[in-house]
């Protein structure tokens, strides 16, 4: 298999449908383009899951963790509360790269009122990088809990931020030695400061507020992905406007030269909203700050593409992350 997510097909073979027992406790199950888990704690409250791997971050891995955990929880409708680690580590690894990272972890918990709960940390050979992965916890009354399932035809397409927001950060600090060579200085320091964007806890709680049918975080596989992933989770088609979907020349940029689509690569920090009244959400999201815009609909065929102009492009589901591209010559 491929580099990145594993394909929709394999996945609902080898994974989903070896998924059987269940538990009345349990009320979101695993799905395409479900994120988190959750499961009733009192008769009003739930209590919301997920979990995410960090391994083609370097630096900033920690922050990075962090938010495109709490995210996913933002995404489901639940406040995130805190957050479990695992923590692996190769041989060659200081105590002060792990203290580093800790402190970089911590601070971005604070910023967002998140505890570290607890986790394990282990030096291995299994792995020649470092990996993290975050379990997240939320809370939410049980009747606010937003999954990615829940669009319906007719639905307008809310996206905030812009495409491709993680991976230009990603592209921006590790390859700034041959990026300079052709962009300016400048061009790339506003990319690598793309982390500044990188939650959607904010934009979560207007969109809540204002009222939703469906969310889901713009991570692997970009834009194009997670329109299709909400997509095939409600079962409805999709139909978006190319030129309509927010993306920064920085973006532009720094992908061109590895020959990445922007639209096909990791976005945490940008957020799919389903919703009756698109125009009053992306009015309260601007009152709040945040940059968004209507880039389509929710309709009743089984068709999932995106228009620009007269050119039809038919979605699939996300292979490979776009962002694995400048790892390829290394």
């Amino acid at each position: 298999m491929e580099i990145g997510k594993v394909p929709e097909n394999i996945l609902k073979r080898a994974v989903f449908k070896q998924i059987h027992h269940r538990r009345q406790e349990v009320f979101l199950y695993p799905g395409v383009g479900e994120d988190c888990s959750a499961m009733t704690v009192g008769q009003n409250e739930a209590l919301v899951f997920s979990v995410d791997p960090i391994t083609a971050a370097g630096s900033g891995m920690g922050t990075f963790a962090v938010h495109i955990t709490a995210n996913d929880i933002a995404s489901s409708g639940a406040e995130p509360v805190g957050i479990l680690l695992s923590i692996l580590l190769p041989p060659r690894k200081r105590e002060k790269y792990l203290r580093e990272l800790m402190q970089e972890i911590e601070t971005a918990c604070k910023g967002l009122n998140i505890e570290i709960m607890g986790g394990h940390t282990e030096v291995t050979d299994a792995v020649n990088k470092p990996i993290i992965t975050v379990t997240g916890v939320g809370k939410a009354e049980k009747g606010s809990v937003v999954s990615t399932a829940g669009l319906k035809p007719g639905d307008e397409l809310v996206m905030t931020k812009w495409a491709g927001l993680e991976g230009t950060a990603i592209i921006a600090a590790e390859k700034r030695g041959q990026l300079e060579k052709t962009l300016p200085p400048e061009l790339l320091d506003t990319a690598a400061a793309f982390t500044d964007y990188l939650s959607v806890v904010p934009e979560a709680k207007v969109a809540v507020n204002t009222g939703v049918s469906a969310m889901h975080d713009v991570t692997e596989g970009g834009i194009f992905g997670a329109l299709w992933e909400m997509g095939e989770a409600s079962g409805v088609g999709i139909t978006a406007d190319l030129m309509k979907i927010p993306i920064r020349q920085e973006t532009i940029e720094v992908c061109e030269p590895f020959g990445i689509n922007p639209y096909q690569m990791m976005s945490s920090g940008s957020m799919l909203i389903g919703c009756t009244n698109g125009n009053l959400l992306v009015e309260n999201l601007k009152k709040a700050g945040i940059a968004s815009a209507v880039i389509g609909r929710a309709t009743d065929s089984n068709d999932r593409i995106v228009r620009s102009g007269e050119e039809i492009r038919f979605l699939e589901p996300a292979g490979s992350d776009e962002l694995y591209k400048i790892y390829e010559k290394e």
